[in-house]
């Protein structure tokens, strides 16, 4: 038998595919790439979609999902996960049922509810499935205005909005938050961080003015889920995260990438692999 001595932080997305390479699987495995981490997949949905907007969704096989999953965790098992679209509640059940056996594995949760065209992307009776069970799986949560505004059944119009809709949400049993507020009309992008001890971080960045964000949220998440596989802590990793969005959605503000919402540029500053002592 070959002898190794190294492996490479590993990062499995679940998640849906975008075949115009900005968001979904494809941002994802580019971020994890990008950040020097070795990414693992596994296809929750076929949404048909391009940078003008999502055509149509086609579901994978909830049976099928669970194999995929199978096959990763008994192969390539991860340093993190990142999940992404889950539409059905089918798919919620059978992905907390494969991962629920790991309590110590982070999970980064993107709950992808609306695309940036607008497109909605979720169905309805869903959200309670993915509220009681994969909730309670995730080290963070990620929603962004549109979602944060379903999941906490308000609307947000400003920073304060924010941080009532961010409280209501860690109340339905998250670890933590991470609210991005990209989605203001305000000269500045905040987004506020609430942690398990019931600490509120905020965050404050340049805001660009382009149309180039498609699949902004996959990245942020799939980000996060690189740093704490590299070995960040949470928090970290989350402050981490933004700066690598911030700076992906600056490097590619002014690029024409198809006929709608451009996508970030994943690779303003591409890392090798990462090669890890083996645990013996």
């Amino acid at each position: 038998m070959i002898q190794k001595k190294y492996k490479y932080p590993s990062v499995l997305t679940i998640a849906g595919f975008d075949g115009s390479g900005g968001a979904g699987i494809q941002a994802d495995i580019k971020t994890i790439s990008a950040l020097g981490c070795y990414a693992t997949s596994v296809l929750t949905a076929l949404p048909v979609q391009n940078t003008t907007g999502v055509k149509s969704i086609f579901n994978i096989p909830e049976h099928v999902v669970g194999d995929q999953i199978d096959a990763i965790l008994e192969d390539i098992f991860p340093d993190a996960v990142k999940i992404g679209m889950v539409h059905t509640s089918k798919l919620v059940n059978i992905i907390t049922e494969k991962l629920k056996d790991f309590p110590e594995l982070p999970i980064v949760f993107d709950p992808v509810m609306v695309a940036t065209s607008g497109h909605k992307l979720i169905q309805e009776e869903t959200i309670e499935t993915i509220i009681k069970k994969l909730f309670p799986l995730a080290a963070v949560l990620t929603p962004n205005l549109d979602e944060a505004a379903i999941l906490a059944k308000m609307e947000i119009h400003n920073v304060e909005d924010m941080k009532l809709a961010g409280s209501k949400i860690m109340k339905l049993g998250c670890k933590s938050v991470l609210l991005k507020g990209g989605h203001l009309k305000s000269e500045k992008l905040t987004s506020l961080y609430f942690s398990a001890d019931g600490m509120v971080e905020t965050y404050t960045f340049q805001k660009f003015d382009t149309n180039n964000t498609h699949g902004s949220g996959c990245t942020l998440s799939s980000a996060i889920a690189s740093y704490i596989a590299r070995g960040a802590s949470l928090e970290e990793a989350v402050r981490q995260g933004q700066n690598y969005i911030h700076q992906a959605i600056l490097e590619g503000k002014d690029v024409a990438v198809g006929k709608g919402n451009g996508p970030v540029n994943h690779f303003f500053n591409p890392q090798k692999l990462i090669k890890n002592e083996l645990d013996r």
